[in-house]
Parts: C-alpha cells; structure tokens; sequence
C-alpha cells in the first residue's frame, strides 16, 4: 500500500496492514504524442532478462473480439501467454519470460496491436505460464507469495476495541459532518443498489457487514488479473483495509457497532489488492470491467495503482498501462458505474506535478525522477472519477481543515469528505477477529463519497453517472480557502483543498 507521507500507497490504507476519456496511445510500442511544453519525464529502468517472467498489458487499436483473438495470436507467437482477455476493452494480458517480448508482439500484431507495456518493475510472483487458464475467462491459479512488500506507511490505526462494542452511531462525527444521520430519516438507502468495494477484500463475518455483502457478484482480481470466482476467494487476507472502507459505506443498522452512510445497500467485495499489498494495473482492470458486468451502481476506490504514484504518458510501459486502466474505467462507466476514488496522501499538489520520489514502489529502491502534468495518479485523475480529498475534524466541533496529508490541486479535486481518525469496522489480520477502530487517510475520505452515491442512487435511480457527478458536486457544501493559505487557490466552490466543497447526503437524497 502506500504511504503518501514517506512511502506511498492505497490511498490511505491503515498502517494496521501487515505490511487505484482519451484516444489511443499514439505509437505502436505505447509512447503517445511527444511532450514539448514540459521536461521530458525520468525514464525508469524497465529492461527485463530472459528468464524473468513479467506481466504485461496488450491493447488492440479497436475494441472488439476480432482485435482482440488478433492481439492473442501475437502474443503466443512473441513467447508469452494469454492470462486474460477483455474484448469489451480491447486489452490483453499476457505473461511472457522473454526480453524481446514487447517488440515481438508488436511485429507479430501488425495493425491490431496499439501498444504494449510491462505492468510492474518486479517479477510475477503469481502463477506460471504453465499453468495459466486460458482466455476468455476465470482462471483457477493459486498465489504464489513473493517478497513482502513494505509496510504501507499509511497513518496508524488505534487499537480495536473487543468484540461487542456497545453502538457507536451517537459518536460517529463523521457522519453527523456529511448529514448521513438527517439522510437517514428519508432512507436508509435500496437494497437494489450495489457498490463495489475495489480493496483488500471484506470480511464475512462481521456482523455489522455480512448481511450487506452480495456474495454472487464479489470476486478476486489478484490472481494475475483474472476473475477468480472460488468461494470466498475475495476475502481479506493480510489486510483489514477493505473491511474498514465497507464499514464507512453501509455497515448496516442492526443494534451493532456503527451505521454506514447507506446501510441497507448491498456491497460486492472486489479483490485489488494482493498479498504483498500491491495493486498492479491488471488487477484494477479485471476490477471495473467486472463493475460494469455485473452492472454496479458505485465502486469505491481507496488506492493508486502500482507501481507508480504517477504513470507518465511520454514513457511507453507506463503510458501502456494507463490507457489500460483508463479503457477499463471508462467502459465501466458506460454500463453505469460511478466511479470514486482517494486523491491520495502525498501532501502534493497535484495540479503542479515536478518530482515523484517513492517510484516505482516494487523496485529495490525507487528512483527520484523528474514528472510534468502528462503523469497521472490512477484512477483519481482519471476522466469521470469522483476524485476526494480528506477533511480533518476542528477540536470536538463540525468544522473542518484540510487533512495534513490529503493530496490537493485545482481541477484535480472534486469533492472532500471526512478523512482523519475514521471509526469504521476492523478485522484482525492476525487472529481473524472481526471488531472496530480507526484509520486516517484520504482512503477513509473516499467511501464517505461512495456512500452517499449510494444514496443518490437509491433515491434517484434514473440518473446517468454524468448526472450524479454533477449533481453531487452541486448539492455539495461550499468551502472556501482558508485565509492566507498560498497553496489553495480557486473560488469557494471549487478550490484546490476541497473541490466543490463538502459532500451533504442529505441534499442529494431530497
């Protein structure tokens, strides 16, 4: 996961881990138009030896079956395998151990093949090529751990308090800053409504979330990018991220623990995140496209995608993978998803991007490198996603200030919600014990925004994802900048801290 304070990762993923609208990309190796206005990105290492077997993102030029059995036949012919295709994106993934991979696919996939690029510095740890499933469809792979990954760095979680916590709702102030409570007393949200929670999984068996996990449409994506339908394959496993985010967006009304923002909606557990606490491109891909399948209403999207903070159009692994990403979520999009995501917790403003210092985060050591604005967090900067920034509560009041570490930056923001010592439902990763605690991070901020998108689509079930963006940033409260702070620019209702302002459930359930 990430620290955005030192080390970077799922948008605001508890330290409590052991231890997301353009054409084509323009050439045929993923490289898209030259960048003239600005310095050139720092080109980072991306030479693999034969033997080393690598991840990788194939897309065709066209979205359709035809392009994409095309793109397949290139990449058996180029030495690698089909791990999964998505025709309804034109996307390939493909593993493959050779070094001269990528041109071959490319000699190999004439006009069918866009572009191609490796998805990870770090070699795949999950599966073999031997044993890869074929395309098409669910594979059946088990993980193979790799190295551990670093621990998060995200903000620490205080200590769980033991099972049976008396009902938390009177002291849940993050709720009573968004309006849930007043929302609440119209709805409690529509059972029809379904948010997919993109994370580390949900546990099922805590009682404030079991009865609200829709079971049939969650899955894992950790299994090299394929959908992986095993039961209960998309639980948690070495993190309670998941499970913290799922509280904040609908634990349910039942006399236990706290209340989410939307309590009687449904919830799919989406796994993104693996073992090691990585979230590659391939598993945020099978994540929305399986969003827009099972024609989710809302996901949430508490991360950045691995192993970039930022991925740099004018570098072609990392422009590759971006279009990827970028095809999934707008095709998710298209079946009627709306699509949340954390701004992150790097302190930056990302509306002035110079330096990354923590990638790529799978890498021995990162490499401090030169960005311009064509470097993009993802999915948070990513055309039609409801990007959050996180608030900090003022002393025992409803006022608010800008989290330390919420990212920010004008036109990057759309909405802020609160994000600083979030009491939410936990699940020991230790001990498998389900219970309570809290988390900072722009990661608790964002299922605030999910939450109440679920609302608004429990009581407006007609409108389109344009629609409820629009109508969330208008019915959001306004919040100006706060006096003589040179690093938030703009106008009260819509300014680099807060966006539009502060989402208000009541507003859009009325």
């Amino acid at each position: 996961m990430h620290q955005f304070l030192a080390k970077r990762r799922l948008a605001a993923t508890a330290a409590a881990l052991a231890m997301v609208g353009a054409g084509l990309i323009g050439s045929a190796t993923g490289s898209s138009a030259a960048v003239t206005d600005e310095p050139t990105s720092t080109p980072v290492v991306s030479e693999f030896p034969d033997g080393m077997l690598m991840s990788y993102v194939v897309n065709t030029r066209i979205a359709n079956p035809g392009q994409t059995r095309l793109a397949e036949r290139a990449v058996e012919a180029a030495g690698g395998v089909v791990v999964q295709s998505w025709p309804q994106i034109g996307v390939v993934i493909a593993h493959s151990d050779r070094a001269a991979f990528r041109a071959n696919v490319v000699a190999k996939g004439g006009n069918a093949v866009a572009s191609v690029g490796a998805t990870r510095t770090a070699g795949v740890s999950e599966g073999t090529p031997a044993a890869v499933a074929p395309p098409w469809g669910p594979g059946a792979n088990g993980y193979k751990k790799g190295a551990k990954k670093p621990d998060n760095g995200d903000l620490p979680s205080d200590p769980s308090p033991a099972e049976g916590t008396d009902p938390s709702e009177g002291s849940q102030w993050d709720m009573q800053m968004i309006k849930a409570p007043q929302a609440q007393q119209l709805s409690d949200g529509n059972r029809n409504v379904l948010v997919g929670v993109l994370d580390s999984g949900i546990s099922p068996t805590h009682p404030d979330l079991k009865d609200n996990i829709d079971v049939a449409d969650s899955v894992s994506c950790v299994d090299a990018g394929r959908p992986d339908l095993t039961p209960l394959a998309w639980r948690p496993t070495t993190s309670d991220h998941g499970t913290h985010v799922a509280g904040t967006i609908a634990a349910a009304r039942n006399k236990v623990g706290i209340v989410g923002v939307a309590p009687n909606v449904r919830m799919a557990s989406v796994k993104v995140v693996n073992n090691d606490g990585f979230i590659y491109p391939e598993y945020a891909i099978c994540g929305f496209v399986w969003a827009g399948m099972k024609h989710m209403d809302v996901t949430n999207n508490s991360y950045y995608v691995d192993p970039f903070e930022f991925w740099c159009d004018d570098q072609s692994d990392q422009a590759a993978s971006k279009e990827a990403v970028r095809r999934a979520v707008a095709w998710a999009t298209s079946q009627g998803v709306v699509n949340v995501a954390a701004a992150g917790n790097s302190n930056y403003d990302m509306a002035n991007k110079t330096v990354d210092k923590g990638s790529p985060n799978d890498a021995p050591k990162p490499t401090v490198r030169t960005i311009n604005s064509h470097c993009n967090d993802i999915p948070a900067e990513l055309d039609g996603v409801v990007t959050v920034a996180s608030l900090q509560r003022v002393g025992s009041t409803l006022d608010s200030v800008r989290s330390s570490f919420s990212n920010y930056g004008l036109g990057k923001i759309d909405v802020a919600a609160p994000g600083s010592s979030i009491y939410s439902t936990t699940w020991n990763t230790r001990t498998g014990a389900d219970g309570y605690g809290t988390k900072s991070g722009t990661s608790m901020a964002s299922p605030h925004v999910a939450g109440v998108m679920a609302q608004m689509k429990s009581a407006h079930p007609t409108w389109d994802p344009a629609t409820m963006v629009a109508e969330l940033k208008a019915r959001a409260t306004a919040k100006p900048c706060p006096a003589n702070t040179a690093a938030c620019t703009g106008t009260p209702d819509d300014n680099s801290f807060f966006g539009a302002g502060v989402v208000d459930t009541l507003a859009v359930v009325q």
